[in-house]
Protein backbone atom coordinates (compact mmCIF):
# COMPACT_ATOMS: atom_id res chain seq x y z
CA UNK A 1 0.00 0.00 0.00
CA UNK A 2 1.18 3.62 -0.41
CA UNK A 3 1.46 6.30 2.04
CA UNK A 4 -1.68 8.01 0.54
CA UNK A 5 -3.65 4.76 1.01
CA UNK A 6 -2.50 4.57 4.96
CA UNK A 7 -3.23 8.05 5.74
CA UNK A 8 -6.64 7.38 3.61
CA UNK A 9 -7.02 4.05 6.35
CA UNK A 10 -5.94 5.97 9.20
CA UNK A 11 -7.90 8.90 9.03
CA UNK A 12 -10.77 9.25 11.20
CA UNK A 13 -13.89 10.11 9.71
CA UNK A 14 -17.24 11.84 11.22
CA UNK A 15 -20.43 12.43 10.13
CA UNK A 16 -22.59 15.27 8.91
CA UNK A 17 -26.27 15.32 7.98
CA UNK A 18 -26.43 17.50 5.22
CA UNK A 19 -28.99 20.16 4.97
CA UNK A 20 -30.13 23.00 3.06
CA UNK A 21 -31.13 26.13 3.91
CA UNK A 22 -31.83 28.63 1.29
CA UNK A 23 -30.00 27.47 -1.66
CA UNK A 24 -27.23 26.73 0.47
CA UNK A 25 -25.48 23.07 1.83
CA UNK A 26 -24.81 22.77 5.48
CA UNK A 27 -23.61 19.99 7.72
CA UNK A 28 -24.15 19.26 11.54
CA UNK A 29 -22.44 16.87 12.98
CA UNK A 30 -24.59 13.70 13.57
CA UNK A 31 -23.36 12.95 17.16
CA UNK A 32 -25.73 16.21 18.41
CA UNK A 33 -28.99 14.71 16.49
CA UNK A 34 -31.23 13.07 18.53
CA UNK A 35 -34.04 13.10 16.34
CA UNK A 36 -35.02 14.50 12.85
CA UNK A 37 -39.29 15.09 12.95
CA UNK A 38 -41.56 16.51 10.50
CA UNK A 39 -43.03 19.95 10.73
CA UNK A 40 -45.70 20.31 13.60
CA UNK A 41 -47.59 23.40 15.06
CA UNK A 42 -45.22 25.29 16.76
CA UNK A 43 -46.74 27.23 19.87
CA UNK A 44 -45.11 30.77 19.59
CA UNK A 45 -43.81 31.94 23.04
CA UNK A 46 -44.44 36.01 23.75
CA UNK A 47 -41.16 38.14 23.87
CA UNK A 48 -39.00 35.59 23.02
CA UNK A 49 -36.21 36.78 20.12
CA UNK A 50 -37.42 36.82 16.78
CA UNK A 51 -35.18 33.77 15.86
CA UNK A 52 -36.86 31.34 18.71
CA UNK A 53 -39.95 29.77 16.43
CA UNK A 54 -41.49 28.64 20.05
CA UNK A 55 -41.87 25.44 21.35
CA UNK A 56 -42.98 21.82 20.45
CA UNK A 57 -44.36 19.11 21.82
CA UNK A 58 -42.29 15.77 21.35
CA UNK A 59 -43.56 12.90 23.00
CA UNK A 60 -44.05 15.10 25.85
CA UNK A 61 -41.46 16.83 26.34
CA UNK A 62 -41.68 20.50 25.69
CA UNK A 63 -38.54 21.41 22.94
CA UNK A 64 -37.66 25.28 21.90
CA UNK A 65 -37.29 25.27 18.49
CA UNK A 66 -35.16 28.44 16.54
CA UNK A 67 -35.13 29.45 13.03
CA UNK A 68 -31.57 29.15 11.79
CA UNK A 69 -32.50 31.30 8.86
CA UNK A 70 -33.04 34.14 11.31
CA UNK A 71 -30.58 33.52 13.60
CA UNK A 72 -28.13 34.59 10.62
CA UNK A 73 -29.64 37.14 9.34
CA UNK A 74 -31.17 35.92 6.16
CA UNK A 75 -35.04 35.20 4.94
CA UNK A 76 -37.84 34.09 6.92
CA UNK A 77 -38.51 30.08 6.52
CA UNK A 78 -40.51 29.26 4.29
CA UNK A 79 -42.39 26.12 5.48
CA UNK A 80 -42.79 23.29 2.51
CA UNK A 81 -43.15 19.82 2.47
CA UNK A 82 -39.21 19.20 2.80
CA UNK A 83 -39.07 21.54 6.19
CA UNK A 84 -38.02 19.51 9.19
CA UNK A 85 -37.29 20.34 12.56
CA UNK A 86 -34.05 18.84 13.70
CA UNK A 87 -33.72 17.68 17.30
CA UNK A 88 -30.26 18.55 18.41
CA UNK A 89 -29.14 16.79 22.03
CA UNK A 90 -26.41 19.62 24.38
CA UNK A 91 -25.58 18.13 27.46
CA UNK A 92 -26.07 20.96 29.03
CA UNK A 93 -29.11 22.92 27.52
CA UNK A 94 -30.88 19.50 26.41
CA UNK A 95 -33.31 18.60 23.50
CA UNK A 96 -32.78 22.14 21.09
CA UNK A 97 -34.75 22.18 17.75
CA UNK A 98 -34.09 23.63 14.18
CA UNK A 99 -36.12 24.70 11.36
CA UNK A 100 -34.27 23.15 8.08
CA UNK A 101 -36.04 23.61 4.69
CA UNK A 102 -34.74 20.22 3.39
CA UNK A 103 -32.40 17.21 4.92
CA UNK A 104 -30.34 15.85 1.93
CA UNK A 105 -28.10 12.99 3.16
CA UNK A 106 -25.52 12.11 6.02
CA UNK A 107 -21.93 12.10 4.86
CA UNK A 108 -18.46 11.00 6.08
CA UNK A 109 -15.90 13.63 6.40
CA UNK A 110 -12.30 13.32 7.34
CA UNK A 111 -9.66 15.98 8.45
CA UNK A 112 -8.24 16.60 5.26
CA UNK A 113 -12.00 17.04 3.48
CA UNK A 114 -12.49 19.62 5.73
CA UNK A 115 -10.87 23.70 5.74
CA UNK A 116 -11.08 25.64 8.54
CA UNK A 117 -12.97 28.92 8.58
CA UNK A 118 -10.19 31.21 10.01
CA UNK A 119 -11.61 32.81 13.72
CA UNK A 120 -11.45 36.50 11.85
CA UNK A 121 -12.98 35.63 8.92
CA UNK A 122 -15.57 38.71 7.72
CA UNK A 123 -19.23 37.89 7.17
CA UNK A 124 -22.52 37.75 9.31
CA UNK A 125 -22.33 33.63 8.93
CA UNK A 126 -19.04 33.38 9.63
CA UNK A 127 -18.99 32.73 13.53
CA UNK A 128 -22.11 29.96 12.67
CA UNK A 129 -19.32 27.81 10.85
CA UNK A 130 -16.75 26.23 11.21
CA UNK A 131 -15.45 24.43 8.61
CA UNK A 132 -16.17 24.04 4.86
CA UNK A 133 -15.95 20.30 3.84
CA UNK A 134 -15.61 18.86 0.45
CA UNK A 135 -18.14 16.10 -0.62
CA UNK A 136 -16.95 15.28 -3.75
CA UNK A 137 -17.81 18.58 -6.40
CA UNK A 138 -20.21 19.71 -3.16
CA UNK A 139 -18.98 22.31 -0.54
CA UNK A 140 -21.08 21.77 2.65
CA UNK A 141 -20.49 24.55 5.18
CA UNK A 142 -19.93 22.91 8.99
CA UNK A 143 -22.21 24.34 11.74
CA UNK A 144 -20.58 25.33 14.92
CA UNK A 145 -23.67 24.55 16.92
CA UNK A 146 -22.16 26.25 20.35
CA UNK A 147 -22.55 29.09 18.41
CA UNK A 148 -26.15 28.42 16.93
CA UNK A 149 -28.18 27.05 20.14
CA UNK A 150 -26.07 28.81 23.19
CA UNK A 151 -28.56 32.23 23.31
CA UNK A 152 -31.63 29.96 22.54
CA UNK A 153 -30.78 27.40 25.46
CA UNK A 154 -30.12 30.24 27.70
CA UNK A 155 -33.49 31.95 27.05
CA UNK A 156 -35.34 28.42 27.34
CA UNK A 157 -33.94 28.03 30.79
CA UNK A 158 -35.24 31.42 32.59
Amino acid sequence: MSELELENIEEEKKQYIVVMIGSEQYGIDISYVDNIVRMQPITRVPKAPSYYAGIINLRGEVVPVMSVRLKMGLEKDVESKASRIIILKLEEQGLVGILVDEVKEVVSLGESDIDRVASNAKGNNATFINGIGKNGDNLVSLFEISAIIDPVASKSRK
